[in-house]
């Protein structure tokens, strides 16, 4: 391998000239013809059993280029970003320049890589503190809730449905009589009032009969993540079979000592009062965190490339992927009952994965700014609490965790270098 240019271009792009020794090209061309000679068929030779000059004398000596750059090329590119210390941040873009017998092969790399910082005086940021107080409303619902839990749920299979019962109920949708993807189910768990479907949809099924055909009349949201359907005019055909039923418990001092460890309500609610005002201190400093960090960033002086956001909002839309698929429900039928589209959702995310990325940026630029490291006491350190929140021997932690050291120094870097400037930043 052999890096023939080097340039550095606008919007934190590298363009590079790659070459492929003749010797370990043609490694890789032999490699490309092993694979797929038992596919090719030459007169005079039993199937797979061509030899390779007559394959390439018959269809031309680039029949076996393709699959031989995809050979050699990982490895030279990989060299390649190693030997020049470039951060890469997007996949490469890459071309053929030369390619041929007795020539190796030449080719082009345009890839993105993180962008210069030129930090701000984030030493001289100051943000104060807020914790919210903790309102008698908040723990009135924090008792609404687990009377809620403690709902005795029975199933009816007469009377009508209100607004906060759930009806299991089949459906099948059309826009102008023609069904429709995703549009039809059986024995389907709906809470009336919830919000969970297409906007209008729920409210048409109160007060209405069990086991008769209900039309439901929605119009699709003009964003809606299905272009076929954005917009248009659908109806259901509804049958509800049977009504899911709350019955809350009385709350009083009997309530009390069912959730709770106390005996009478107003200790619990007490109790309840602490434990939210824990939760409010716990999300202030979050809060006092984000706010040093985000406005830190500002500070900066960065061209942030388009393909960092990008990476952050698909990571955004993996998390939430993980979150939604976790509770049973596919991420295309979340998409398909919120009405929302992928284009939509990223471009709703878009502003906070910009903020995102230029806070990636700005603690890993304090970090080498400041010299902030893991150390081999930080290291031991993080073990020694893995193997006390997993139960386990440390030597074993040890074990399975320095096969990933390096992202296991990034984390304690990353949290070392958040704190710095959070301190940094208190009033």
């Amino acid at each position: 391998m052999k890096v023939l240019k080097n340039e550095a271009r606008e919007n934190s792009q590298v363009y590079l000239e790659i070459e492929i020794a003749e010797d370990a090209f043609e490694a890789a061309v032999e490699r490309s013809y092993k694979k797929n000679v038992k596919n090719i068929n030459i007169p005079g030779f039993r199937k797979g059993k061509a030899p390779r000059k007559f394959i390439e004398k018959m269809y031309g000596e680039a029949i076996f280029y393709e699959d031989a750059i995809n050979f050699a090329f990982p490895a030279a590119y990989d060299e390649t970003i190693k030997e020049l210390k470039l951060d890469t941040v997007s996949q490469p873009e890459v071309d053929i320049v030369t390619v041929g017998e007795g020539k190796g092969c030449v080719l082009s790399v345009l890839v993105t890589v993180k962008p210069e910082v030129k930090l701000g005086d984030y030493k001289s940021l100051k943000v104060e503190k807020v914790v919210a107080p903790v309102t008698d409303e908040e723990v009135e619902a924090e008792v609404k809730r687990a009377q809620e839990n403690c709902a005795r749920v029975t199933t009816v299979e007469e009377g009508t449905p209100e607004n906060g019962d759930t009806v299991v109920l089949d459906f099948d949708g059309s826009v102008d009589g023609v069904p429709f993807d995703g549009g039809k189910a059986e024995g389907y768990n709906l809470e009336l009032g919830s919000g969970s479907f297409i906007p209008g949809f729920e409210e048409q099924l109160v007060g209405k009969a069990l086991n008769e055909e209900v039309l439901v009349n929605v119009t699709f949201p003009e964003e809606y993540h299905a272009e076929n359907l954005a917009g248009k005019e659908a109806v259901f055909k509804c049958v509800m079979h049977s009504i899911i039923k709350k019955e809350l418990p009385e709350l009083d001092d009997e309530f009390a000592k069912d959730v709770s460890e106390f005996d009478t309500l107003s200790e619990y609610k007490a109790d309840i009062m602490a434990k939210l005002t824990e939760k409010h201190e716990a999300e202030a400093t979050q809060d006092y965190e984000n706010t040093v960090l985000e406005k830190a960033a500002e500070l900066m002086e960065v061209e942030l490339p388009a393909v960092m956001v990008e990476n952050q909002i698909d990571s955004y839309i993996n998390d939430m992927r993980y979150r939604i698929e976790s509770q049973g429900l596919s991420f295309d039928q979340y998409m398909q009952f919120t009405g929302m589209s992928e284009s939509v959702l990223r471009d709703q995310m878009r502003p906070q994965a910009e903020k995102g990325a230029k806070v990636a940026l700005l603690i890993e630029n304090v970090a080498k700014a400041e010299g902030i490291e893991a150390t081999e006491d930080d290291i031991n350190e993080e073990i020694k609490k893995l193997a006390e929140g997993y139960g386990m021997e440390e030597d074993k932690v040890r074990e399975i965790v320095m096969g990933n050291a390096e992202a296991i120094k990034q984390d304690i870097e990353f949290r070392k270098t958040v704190k710095f400037l959070v301190d940094s930043a208190a009033c």
